[in-house]
């Protein structure tokens, strides 16, 4: 439930950060100004007694983030994947949030398998595995199939997370409200859209009959990816609170050492794992949007593999044309074609002026171009973008939120593993093959097609209902205007379809 009493969580996660040492490691890992420092030891120093203890054997950040919570735990996965903006220090203290968190005990996780399968683990499993990863939704045990021997991985909730979430989604929602009201400035940010965007996500990772589909969805689609694999789903040991997956064998992508040791090239994976990101993004519109090292191992042969599909992206032909056109402007160093297609798409309101939002996008871009990685401050540059979609008056837009954060994870991940990458460079052939594919005479007649299709179902019953709105007795000689635009719709139908269907006579004759 939102409301007020929701102020005692969001403050007790000040007193938290407070009495766990935590808040001086975020402020300086962030390079917060001094007044912002000021203002947060005021407001979290007099209720440093209320905060979590946490555990005094992890790092301030870790302990933090643990007491408070599973919402906090993902705000910190995501950091722990970005040394280049909150140091490497605190990102390999953070990393453990990914899959190293406290299990809960084995007899609980196998009294869920068994209340969701409706078997117990020894009728199902000839070998049931202690806690082998516990992240902050759920841990993994491995397995074997009684019956065939299989090595398997299975995943099941924590007891309670439902509603230990719902908790911090609620105060996270209060807490966008309290910005909308005290700050009306962020208001296009749309912090409520924001949070209600995470809430639905949350809910889709916490029903793994979801996950399960997802993951049976993405391995269909990715199964021609050279050097990338997803383990096989078992429907058969999957319910809400319990899912099965093929044994994924391989070293974490996040240990560099082991990585070293086994002869792989640091260099390739950081490439592929970002080419492959893009490739699902632009390609299928459907991506995993968790991809950070806890979430990637590492095959013998090389091969990426990817597993955890609780959080999945989604965007719509159109959002892919236009995050491509963005991306292959940058590529090119097309300022002002990144600026048309902000204001094509509406991303930026019209009033604006598009070349002085040119300007300020090659303020962004050509400061990065010919550097690697390791030279380019992430932390300045994302502090002046967000000072240009205030100037610019951009709004968040939430059908890209997921992109959007995923792309930084993706990023994050492949510094890591080379910190002198040059995401432009490797993203080149991968942006341009799409643009090539999704903007060019084959997509036309591709679009022409679909378009026949549609109106093949819809067609013969759109003259119908334009002959019902002009025959209605409501009509009179007011409604003349609209009459005539019906008639010239009622003329255009029979026009378009036409030449939708030469148009798709043309695609398969010649």
């Amino acid at each position: 439930m939102r409301g007020p009493h929701n102020i005692w969580r969001l403050v007790r996660t000040g007193a938290t950060l407070e009495r766990t040492g935590a808040m001086n490691v975020v402020l300086d890992a962030f390079d917060a100004p001094r007044p912002l420092r000021i203002v947060a030891r005021l407001l979290g120093w007099p209720f440093k007694w209320l905060g979590y203890r946490g555990d005094p054997s992890m790092p301030p950040a870790t302990r933090a983030l643990t007491a408070l919570g599973p919402a906090y735990i993902k705000f910190g996965q995501v950091l722990s994947t970005r040394p280049d903006v909150v140091g490497d220090e605190l990102a390999q203290q953070l990393r453990v949030l990914q899959d190293k968190l406290p299990p809960f005990p084995v007899e609980v996780a196998r009294a869920e398998v068994a209340s969701e399968l409706g078997q117990t683990t020894s009728e199902l499993f000839s070998k049931f595995s202690d806690p082998i990863a516990a992240a902050s939704i759920a841990q993994v045990h491995q397995a074997t199939l009684a019956e065939t021997g299989e090595e398997v991985a299975v995943k099941v909730l924590r007891p309670g997370i439902e509603r230990a979430f719902q908790k911090d989604i609620d105060a996270f929602y209060l807490a966008a409200r309290i910005v909308e009201l005290a700050a009306p400035g962020a208001r296009r940010l749309r912090p409520m859209d924001v949070i209600a965007h995470f809430d639905g996500v949350v809910r889709g990772e916490l029903d793994l009959r979801v996950e399960a589909a997802s993951a049976s969805e993405f391995a269909n689609n990715t199964a021609e990816d050279e050097g990338f694999q997803v383990p096989v789903l078992k429907w058969a040991h999957s319910a809400r609170r319990v899912m099965t997956l093929g044994w994924a064998d391989g070293l974490p992508l996040g240990d560099n050492d082991a990585l070293d040791a086994a002869g792989h090239d640091r260099r390739a994976l950081a490439e592929r794992v970002l080419t492959l990101f893009l490739m699902h993004a632009l390609r299928d519109g459907f991506f995993h949007a968790d991809m950070h090292q806890g979430n990637l191992k590492v095959a013998m042969n090389g091969d990426i593999i990817a597993y955890d599909f609780g959080i999945m992206g989604q965007i719509d032909e159109y959002t892919r044309r236009v995050y491509a056109q963005i991306l292959f402007g940058f590529i090119r160093r097309d300022y002002k074609r990144v600026a048309e297609v902000h204001f094509e798409a509406g991303y930026v309101p019209a009033d604006r002026d598009v070349d002085e939002f040119a300007r300020a996008l090659r303020a962004v871009g050509e400061p990065i171009f010919g550097m690697d990685a390791s030279q380019i401050s992430m932390a300045r540059l994302l502090s002046y973008l967000f000072e240009v979609t205030e100037r610019f008056g951009m709004e968040t837009r939430t059908e890209l939120i997921l992109l959007q954060r995923t792309m930084v994870v993706v990023e994050g991940v492949a510094r890591s593993l080379d910190p002198h990458i040059n995401i432009w460079e490797v993203a080149r052939p991968v942006v341009t093959d799409y643009i090539n594919q999704s903007i060019g005479p084959r997509s036309v007649l591709k679009d022409l097609a679909q378009t026949a299709q549609t109106l093949s179902r819809l067609g013969p019953r759109l003259p119908n209902l334009i002959e019902e709105l002009l025959n209605r007795p409501e009509h009179n000689k007011s409604d003349r205007q609209m009459r005539k635009r019906l008639e010239r719709l009622r003329g255009a139908l029979f026009g378009g379809t036409v030449a939708v269907l030469l148009m798709v006579a043309i695609k398969y004759l010649f």
